[in-house]
């Protein structure tokens, strides 16, 4: 009887303890369950995240008109480039009407005659050849002083040579030509005749007279041509992985093995990029050529003698006196020069991209 009172107080309570924690958890749980859920994150006060407001509307507004002003900076050089390569074709048809000679084979230029009778054969042979004579002079010096500026100098010092390098770049080259034919004109010739005395055995060095030259010419473009191939191989040779130059000195190799093993296989695809932008650079050549190279149009392979000529050196030098269908007849040359350099650039500009898609992946 006494058990009733206390039974019935919990009854009316709500039950046992237990049983009231349980309700007390389901119910906290409904109310949870019922609570909405937020999704936004801290960015979202600022109008980066998924919010969608007023300054990520403005932020994606602003990435849409700098993806259209890119893009029309790409075509609008595309366009140029279209643009000049129809001028030059326009104006170089009536001259090459005119002409009563084989374009590509005639080694003289003659377009003030009646008839006309122009080439570009001897100037074509011309421009490759001092181009790729000047590379080969200046790329073992540029690979050399790229390879000490990044392995082997200090730091500062490599800084400093490097800047003075790329100085280089900054001289004009009229300078350059005034100098060659001027000052360095009388060296080259003693050279040529060393070279003709000891190794004339060779058809490239054949006799005088000496003076302006094939050679002169490439000297002095290989000089012009060294700040950029250096700084390109210097910038290339410097992000070679550390832990490929530490594995090869780890395994023993010497300072050059672990150049020649691990920092010139790495660096190849660049180093290949930087002597096409130099050989581009080369071809391109006008005032410093006209200055130092000869004025003949003959394919000879004698580079010692005075003679030599380019297309862009000719340009120079029979503008002023070339009349209409001379000058169709230059433009007519500028059009073989603007279609090897364009060749030469879009060739460098993918080997550049393979050289990123190889950094890439290997990363």
């Amino acid at each position: 009887m006494g058990e009733t009172p206390h039974r019935s107080a919990h009854a009316g309570t709500g039950g046992h303890p237990v049983t009231q924690g349980h309700e007390r958890s389901a119910g906290a749980s409904a109310r949870v369950a019922e609570a909405p859920v937020s999704l936004r994150t801290p960015d979202d006060d600022h109008g980066l995240g998924g919010g969608g407001g007023l300054p990520r509307a403005r932020a994606f507004g602003a990435e849409r008109a700098f993806r259209g002003l890119t893009l029309a900076a790409g075509v609008t050089v595309l366009v140029i480039i279209a643009a000049i390569a129809v001028f030059l074709i326009a104006k170089a048809v009536p001259a090459l009407r005119a002409n009563s000679a084989n374009f590509w084979t005639f080694e003289g230029w003659f377009p003030n005659d009646d008839p006309a009778t122009f080439g570009i054969g001897a100037l074509a042979f011309g421009t490759l050849l001092t181009a790729l004579l000047a590379l080969l002079i200046a790329v073992p010096v540029a690979l050399g002083i790229a390879l000490y500026l990044s392995h082997y100098a200090p730091r500062r010092l490599g800084t400093a040579l490097g800047f003075v390098i790329d100085l280089l770049a900054a001289v004009p080259s009229v300078v350059f030509g005034l100098w060659g034919r001027d000052y360095f004109v009388g060296p080259v010739a003693d050279l040529s005749a060393w070279l003709h005395t000891y190794f004339g055995w060779i058809p490239i060095f054949g006799d005088g007279p000496y003076g302006n030259s094939i050679l002169l010419g490439s000297l002095v473009l290989a000089i012009m041509v060294l700040p950029i191939i250096t700084s390109l191989s210097r910038e290339v040779f410097l992000q070679t992985p550390t832990a490929n130059e530490e594995a090869a000195i780890a395994l023993g190799a010497t300072r050059w093995e672990m150049l020649r093993t691990a920092v010139l296989p790495y660096g190849r695809p660049g180093i290949i990029a930087a002597v096409m932008l130099g050989l581009g650079r080369a071809l391109g050549e006008t005032i410093a050529l006209a200055l130092t190279l000869g004025s003949t149009y003959a394919i000879s392979f004698n580079i010692l003698a005075n003679g030599g000529n380019s297309i862009a050196a000719n340009i120079a030098n029979r503008f002023a006196e070339a009349n209409e269908t001379g000058r169709g007849a230059l433009i007519a040359s500028g059009l073989v020069l603007f279609a090897i350099t364009l060749i030469v650039n879009i060739t460098a500009r993918a080997i550049i991209y393979r050289r990123r898609e190889f950094t890439e992946s290997a990363a």
